[in-house]
């Protein structure tokens, strides 16, 4: 990455510009804007989430915010209300008040003397959900937004359900918000402090069973879902995901729905801006925006609207690695998405295993081909299925990724093709038709796209789920009859991937998916008795895109005061058979040598079950976050546990602050939530 120092304008930065809402509340920002601004005003770009400006995002922001207003804008970073150095309480995410807030913060840009009247809106993952709900509500002075690792649907697609299905980052974004927003503002900046801090911490919200209990799409999930009504969006989109990350089906569903221009870049990444992500390449992220902002915010006819509809990295067989830097592959440019060059193959399930050919594993194996052989194959997979699975969103390269899949493969119901003759390029999202029963009320099924190399080593492409209750009706599931066969369409994710000659693609079927998605109340048994796999195979793919290169501004001054560390493990006990995710992360403890102020977090994760018992799965979150300066020193502990009975879900944290040695505040929580669906 390039680190630029010299820019066109000479930039001011305000640390702590107050915006006053209308009832009130004082929101904190830092803007960075070109000397002069007042009197020769700019476009302003406005990045508002809860991840607190002074020092959460600190490193990020300093290497992007003054990159954009060193070339004629005012960036304007904002503490959402009841975080970091703003006023006020957070009740949940993507709230009316959240929202609404967010249109009076974008109409006081636009009636700034230093700002032209036009404002623009980024963000990644929360940002990049409330820049298009933001959208949607259409602010007058809003132009355009670029967003990044985000979705359109919060029920189908975030972190809570998938097809339905409840998964287990529900609780563990929970216990994530939990910690996140119990700290309090800085002093420096904020005299009462300790008042807005016992406010906050009294008032914070345990979310997870909240969410837990609304297992179908109403309006507490519409809310928010920008795909209930693409036809509001009617400014310009540029939309940003990764491979790695499991935000990546929003960027082709903006550029294929939304009516203003929407223009979609997916690359290999985990859930970061693409300009830091790994696996690599990494690219221009900076430079793509200010094109987009040029053209769009100043007006400046660069040809941004002309650009391809959907550039995608098209990855290539690669051996199977969680913790890769970099992924091989070209860049795919579709000058309108959907694209004509991807036709759709369908492949019918089989059940003659000789066809298979190449490296089968043990297990029930059968084959993808143009023949469908009748079945009745039982799928009924440990429940510790899915150890390899990854993160929902890694973040960066502690074993985050999906690793070999080859364990999983064996303990699933697997349909390979041959050995490939030529290389089968993927682009889009694959769908699969399954004729099934089930001996339970309650389950769901996952299929995994792998490649399968000549050594029988396995790389998950892309994943999907369906909750069973959902087959019908996200709106209004309805819980399965015993041994009723139906037909049910499990939507796999977007991929970009070619598959090398010699390698086979697999369809990996299992009713099991731990910690990915909390297991159903008993290990039921699924009976399989036909399917077909529907391809988006793209054609004529060569590379067709030169990104420019990574680049910076200057990164922020700070100091190691201790180092951390990171553990990713998975433990089987040989006496009771449990099995154990364990994750670690110490983010050690950094001073900002702007300001003085040090912090520091450390996280740890345990995921248990055994094997043939789903309610025993039991999940433990530790989150502890540090703040200090000087002789001032505060921390907060957020604990939290979920496990299962048969008829209810069971969630308990505790949250607990000190000032210096003093514990000044502990509350507990408890909740059960009756399970409809899950």
């Amino acid at each position: 990455m390039k680190t630029i120092k010299d820019f066109p304008c000479k930039i001011v930065e305000t640390e702590d510009m107050g915006i006053v809402l209308l009832d009130g509340c004082r929101l904190s920002a830092r803007v960075w804007m070109p000397e002069g601004a007042a009197s020769n005003p700019v476009p302003a770009v406005l990045e508002y989430i809860p991840y607190r400006k002074r020092d959460g995002t600190t490193p990020r922001d300093e290497m992007m915010h003054p990159y954009v207003a060193g070339h004629g804008y005012a960036t304007v970073r904002v503490d959402m209300r009841g975080n970091g150095d703003s006023d006020g309480l957070m009740a949940d995410e993507y709230t009316e008040q959240e929202l609404s807030d967010a249109c009076e913060v974008i109409a006081w840009l636009g009636a700034q003397d230093w700002c032209t009247g036009a404002v623009g809106m980024m963000g990644k993952s929360w940002g990049g959900f409330n820049c298009l709900q933001t959208a949607f509500l259409q602010p007058p002075a809003l132009k355009a937004v670029i967003t990044v690792c985000s979705t359109t649907d919060r029920f189908a697609s975030d972190i809570h359900y998938r097809g339905g299905c409840l998964l287990g980052e529900n609780f563990g974004w929970g216990a994530v918000m939990l910690s996140y927003s119990s700290r309090p503002p800085d002093p420096m900046l904020r005299a009462d402090w300790r008042e807005e801090w016992l406010k906050r911490l009294e008032a914070e919200p345990w979310l997870a069973p909240r969410w837990a209990a609304l297992q179908e799409k109403g309006d507490y999930w519409k809310h928010g879902s920008v795909s209930e009504d693409y036809s509001r969006i009617t400014v310009p989109v540029l939309a940003f995901g990764g491979w790695a990350d499991n935000y990546m089906n929003a960027v082709g569903e903006l550029a294929a729905n939304v009516p203003a221009p929407a223009k979609g870049i997916v690359g290999p990444w985990v859930h970061q801006y693409p300009h830091t992500a790994v696996p690599g390449p990494a690219i221009g992220f900076l430079q793509l925006a200010l094109r987009w902002w040029d053209r769009w915010l100043k007006g400046i006819q660069n040809g941004a609207e002309g650009d391809p509809a959907y550039r995608a990295y098209m990855m290539h067989s690669a051996a199977p690695d969680a913790s890769a830097k970099h992924r091989a592959g070209h860049w795919v440019a579709e000058a309108v998405w959907p694209s004509a060059r991807v036709t759709r193959q369908v492949l019918n399930l089989g059940f003659a295993a000789s066809k298979a050919g190449g490296f089968p594993p043990p297990g029930p194996r059968g084959y993808l081909g143009q023949d469908e052989g009748e079945m009745a194959v039982k799928i009924a997979t440990p429940q510790h299925l899915g150890m390899h699975t990854g993160e929902f969103f890694p973040m960066g390269l502690n074993a985050e990724m999906p690793g070999d899949q080859r364990g999983d493969d064996a303990m699933s119901v697997c349909f390979d093709t041959g050995p490939l003759t030529d290389a089968m390029d993927l682009l889009g999202g694959a769908r699969l038709q399954l004729r099934l029963s089930s001996d339970n009320p309650l389950g769901f099924v996952v299929a995994r796209l792998c490649d399968v190399g000549p050594d029988g080593a396995s790389v998950r492409i892309a994943h999907g789920m369906l909750n069973l209750c959902h087959r019908d009706s996200m709106e209004q599931p309805a819980q399965m009859v015993p041994g009723q066969g139906v037909t049910v369409s499990v939507q796999i994710d977007d991929m970009a991937y070619r598959l090398a000659p010699g390698h086979r693609l697999r369809l990996a079927l299992s009713n099991s998916y731990w910690p990915f998605v909390w297991p159903s109340p008993e290990a039921g048994v699924l009976t399989l008795t036909g399917g077909a796999l529907d391809l988006p195979v793209h054609q004529g793919s060569a590379d067709e895109w030169q990104p420019p290169e990574s680049e910076r501004a200057t990164p922020w001054a700070h100091r190691i005061l201790r180092k951390g560390g990171a553990a990713r493990r998975i433990e089987t006990d040989l006496i009771s058979g449990q099995v154990t995710l364990i994750c670690s992360d110490d983010g050690g403890d950094i001073e900002n040598l702007a300001h003085g102020l040090v912090s520091g977090e450390t996280m740890h994760e345990v995921w248990a079950i055994h094997p043939d018992d789903p309610l025993c799965a039991r999940a433990e979150h530790s989150w502890e976050q540090r703040l200090s300066r000087g002789d001032w020193q505060v921390r907060t502990l957020a604990e939290a546990e979920m496990t299962g009975t048969p008829s209810h879900l069971v969630m308990k944290a505790r949250l607990r602050a000190w000032e210096g040695e003093a514990l000044i505040f502990e509350r507990s929580f408890e909740d059960r939530v009756a399970r409809r669906f899950v």
